[in-house]
């Protein structure tokens, strides 16, 4: 992996829009190309405590975790990604991209390029919900996100990583 001095860092703020809850104080991180070929990903994730791995895609409609914070590591290929919700914003995931998503951040594939994949795991290995903005779970789901703590370890840098700046300064 690289150094962290070494890569670009987008951070994403989304509101609440009625649907997708998104997080109220944390951004969505973006490590552009943080990860390379040698790395060893599920070794990486698993020293910095975010297990429950699994690599598959994203799916193709919004939905979001209230219970968890999730880490997407992009493997393979490229797609166009909307997140935040409906009124989120589009991104280009790329091979070697990290994308750490706070609790109820929405996400949603927009297009894929061939060979797309991604290994997604959570802090602690703990396990998750799929949320998909109906009306009816809001106020439960609202609650949930409320009770997720930051994580111990940032997954790729750990206990050091720049994720401590960006969502320690914003909590509360």
């Amino acid at each position: 992996m690289k150094k962290q001095e070494e890569i670009i860092i987008n951070d994403f703020y989304f509101t609440d829009d009625g649907s997708i809850p998104n997080h109220p104080s944390f951004p969505l991180l973006i490590y552009k190309n943080a990860i390379e070929e040698e790395d060893e990903l599920e070794q990486i994730l698993a020293q910095n405590n975010w297990s429950n791995a699994w690599r598959n895609g994203v799916f193709p409609y919004h939905h979001y975790h209230s219970n968890s914070h999730e880490v997407l590591v992009v493997v393979g290929g490229s797609a166009l990604l909307q997140m935040g919700g409906e009124n989120g914003k589009k991104v280009e995931a790329e091979r070697g991209d990290v994308l750490i998503l706070p609790a109820g951040t929405g996400h949603k594939l927009l297009q894929k390029a061939a060979g797309f994949s991604v290994i997604g795991a959570y802090p602690n290995g703990q396990d998750f919900d799929i949320c998909y903005g109906k009306k009816e779970e809001r106020p439960e789901k609202l609650a949930n996100i409320k009770k997720v703590s930051l994580p111990d370890h940032d997954p790729i840098y750990g206990k050091k990583g720049k994720l401590f700046s960006y969502w320690q300064a914003n909590n509360g």
